[in-house]
């Protein structure tokens, strides 16, 4: 394996919710993702999609605080809407542009390993994965040859078991582990212009948190749901020594709008 070029920008873009789902919407995200300049990464969601085929599976969706509770029928099918349907469409989208991407799910070259998550709180969540280790120079070596990683949030205990996680998750851990070798920003895009103080009002944008806003702005309720363990995460990456993190509209993917997490 040739060695790849360390210390150089790396953006990471975490992409999700209403944005995989609406192909008008994913287009323009892929295109401004593409014109990103140098190293990039791309880690997706598709929870909708999930949550839509299961429920029309009879298979009923639980979530606690913004986190799914997978149970080997919803193994099924994060499985094949993650690392089959959404993955690989996003993978074909990108070489139609010109871009050359690889699918990549934990499991594929063992890129990234979890173990199952042990009950928290009282709360048995399934077949769920927290990280353990994120084979970096794996994943450098794509980048090395100008291939574009594209992850679905499914990693694998090395047991034979694949395990659920989350998007998020994926991301934060992905730019932890690429921050020894590479200078990197983390974008979190969604549909929203950024974290809003309030939901209905796209225009109050929270222009940045740090940790003690973060305790504050979760008491009050003023973030809840699928924000937490974005914000989490996203505090947990720059402990980690990515240099910059910024939750954002997927349609400005150029990190000079949105949310900075401090």
């Amino acid at each position: 394996m040739d060695t790849p070029t360390w210390n150089k920008p790396l953006t990471i873009v975490k992409v999700g919710g209403a944005v995989v789902e609406d192909e008008a919407q994913l287009r323009q995200l892929l295109t401004d993702f593409i014109a990103i300049k140098g190293a990039k990464i791309l880690v997706h969601g598709g929870g909708r999609s999930a949550t839509t085929i299961a429920g029309k599976l009879g298979i009923e969706t639980k979530m606690v605080e913004g986190r799914r509770i997978t149970d080997a029928e919803m193994l099924e099918v994060v499985t094949m809407v993650y690392g089959g349907l959404v993955n690989k469409h996003i993978v074909a989208s990108l070489q139609a542009m010109g871009a050359d991407a690889i699918g990549l799910t934990g499991a594929d070259a063992n890129v990234i390993q979890a173990h199952r998550r042990p009950l928290k709180n009282g709360i048995d969540y399934g077949f769920v994965g927290d990280v353990d280790k994120v084979e970096s120079s794996k994943i450098a070596h794509f980048i090395d040859k100008n291939i574009v990683p594209v992850i679905a949030p499914l990693t694998h205990d090395g047991q034979g078991n694949m395990l659920n996680t989350n998007a998020d998750t994926m991301a934060s851990e992905m730019a932890k582990a690429m921050a020894a070798h590479y200078d990197v920003t983390l974008l979190f895009a969604f549909e929203k212009p950024g974290v809003l103080a309030n939901p209905d009002d796209d225009t109050s944008v929270i222009r940045s948190i740090t940790r003690d806003d973060f305790v504050r702005l979760k008491a009050d309720g003023t973030i809840s749901g699928g924000m937490l363990p974005k914000i989490e995460n996203a505090l947990q990456a720059i402990d980690a020594g990515v240099r910059r993190v910024v939750i954002t509209s997927a349609k400005a993917i150029d990190g000079q709008q949105g949310t900075i997490i401090t």
